[in-house]
């Protein structure tokens, strides 16, 4: 009796641990399932600005991240097939969320000009001269036939306001657009139009930046100049 009670002990005990393993494989394989393979990540570099735009200035700025509708504020890559329907690419995304990366590349972009004293992220909590304000409005690429099978240009638009601090008074504004084809059938075309098309959208924002703003601080000098002699 006591040997049959043994055996029995060790068949049970044999079969929890092979329903253990059973449950555990299983448990294993639904967070496979949970968790499918990473996207491919893309960036972008920042644009050149022309040799021929203004000379250094001497003041300093700080650029805000691009305000953006929800469609755009992620990380995800937006296609468009017509002018009321966003969708975005699969398996494929952008190192940060659209606005942060084109934030950091329009810094760089004046950082490289080697045009302005200081220019930074605004949350870095620096004292400034200008502020700039940007909305990111058009940033996807798009179909201009709804029936192709791949998108065949990119579009960037970005409006910029220049605002004088500390008064935060909006100096200017002017809106950045561009539309670049995309040239081949492989994915990394359609990123290749995309920081074209960008890149021409950064260099005229810096360049206009830089004039508009040196325009306002001779001009707010002159005038402190002036009520000084009084």
């Amino acid at each position: 009796m006591m040997s049959r009670l043994v055996t029995s002990r060790l068949v049970t005990s044999r079969l929890m641990k092979a329903m253990a393993a059973l449950l555990a494989a299983g448990l294993m394989s639904g967070c496979a399932a949970l968790n499918p393979t990473a996207p491919s990540l893309y960036t972008l570099t920042p644009g050149t600005v022309a040799e021929s735009g203004p000379p250094p200035v001497s003041w300093q700025l700080l650029v805000e991240p691009p305000a953006a509708s929800a469609g755009i504020d992620t990380p995800r890559i937006a296609v468009t097939r017509s002018a009321t329907a966003l969708d975005y690419f699969a398996g494929v995304s952008w190192a940060d969320r659209a606005p942060n990366m084109v934030q950091g590349l329009i810094v760089q972009s004046f950082e490289d000009s080697r045009r302005i004293v200081s220019v930074g992220r605004d949350s870095a909590g620096l004292r400034s001269d200008f502020l700039l304000k940007t909305e990111l409005r058009d940033f996807q690429a798009e179909f201009s036939d709804a029936n192709a099978t791949a998108p065949d240009r990119v579009r960037v638009r970005l409006s910029a306001k220049l605002v004088a601090m500390p008064n935060r008074t909006i100096e200017a504004g002017e809106t950045f657009d561009a539309v670049v084809p995309v040239r081949g059938a492989d994915f990394t075309d359609v990123i290749a139009a995309f920081n074209t098309a960008l890149g021409q959208v950064e260099g005229a924002l810096v360049d206009w930046t830089l004039r508009r703003g040196e325009a306002v601080f001779r001009a707010e000098a002159g005038r402190s100049r002036s009520a000084g002699s009084r």
